[in-house]
């Protein structure tokens, strides 16, 4: 009964080992694949996929400068940026860049809500 519990207690620590290697190894590919990558790649939650994390405020910001209404303009752009991960270069237009989900957002007014 003892070798049983030892065996099972060394086939529990040589998974965990296996686990970790293999995330390390995840890791180091991806940083060999694009070093040079001007986005951060980062882990959310449990579910262990890898997402890209960008500056919504800071492109917002730069999206809505010429916009007649900035504020209601960033705020908008800001969740589009969250929803879509996506804010299209220049002050205006470009928004097919982004794709659908950036295009056919709508307000309850049934208008285009993303800038």
């Amino acid at each position: 009964m003892a070798a049983v519990r030892v065996l099972l207690g060394v086939m529990v620590l040589l998974f965990c080992l296996a686990e970790v290697s293999s995330d390390f190894n995840i890791e180091e590919e991806i940083s060999e694949a694009a070093p040079y990558a001007p986005l951060q790649l980062i882990v959310r939650d449990g579910n262990r996929r890898l997402m890209q994390d960008i500056d919504c405020g800071g492109l917002c910001k730069q999206r809505c400068s010429l916009h007649s209404r900035p504020n209601v303009c960033t705020r908008a752009c800001g969740t589009c940026c969250v929803r879509c991960k996506c804010v299209p270069p220049g002050t205006s237009g470009n928004r097919e860049m982004c794709g659908t989900c950036y295009t056919d957002m709508t307000t309850h007014g049934n208008k285009t809500k993303c800038p």
